[in-house]
């Protein structure tokens, strides 16, 4: 069997709703995607498995695809290696060739902790209880605004 590698795109994944009341199933889902706690956002590769696992909890999260310049701001902004903050131990330009690498293929936890913890965004959500044309839940074309909003 041939199997073609398409290109690989980024998304990030933000939590927005709390604990309160999720089954068990969806709760173990948002644990395995390392997301604890409302507010915070990982980026990993879009494939058959995640799109599973993001149909199962997208009425707890919002995803979306992102590019290089919000992923440059979250890395600046929110990045951290250990206890350090990532532009406390790189420069701008290393940053830079850090997000260009992501995008390109490879994996956030190579570079920097894989959880990325968000302020709420300015402005509020518009509504987590209903999908993101009229509220914020579910996939959206562009995560980046949301992104920026909140770090």
């Amino acid at each position: 069997m041939i199997r073609y590698e398409r290109d690989k795109m980024k998304i990030a994944i933000i939590r927005v709703r709390g604990k309160r009341n999720i089954e068990p199933k969806i709760k173990k889902t948002l644990e395995l995607l390392r997301l604890r706690r409302p507010n915070h956002c990982i980026v990993i590769e879009d494939s058959c498995y995640t799109k599973g696992m993001l149909n199962l909890v997208k009425d707890y999260v919002t995803f979306g695809p992102i590019n290089e310049d919000a992923l440059l701001s979250l890395l600046s902004k929110k990045g951290k290696k250990g206890a350090k903050r990532l532009s406390e131990i790189l420069t701008k330009e290393e940053i830079k060739d850090i997000a260009k690498k992501i995008i390109a293929g490879a994996k956030v936890n190579e570079f920097v902790d894989s959880v990325f913890t968000l302020k709420p965004p300015r402005k509020g959500y518009r509504d987590i209880k209903r999908p993101y044309p009229k509220g914020d839940l579910g996939a959206r074309p562009d995560i980046s605004s949301l992104i920026k909003r909140m770090s």
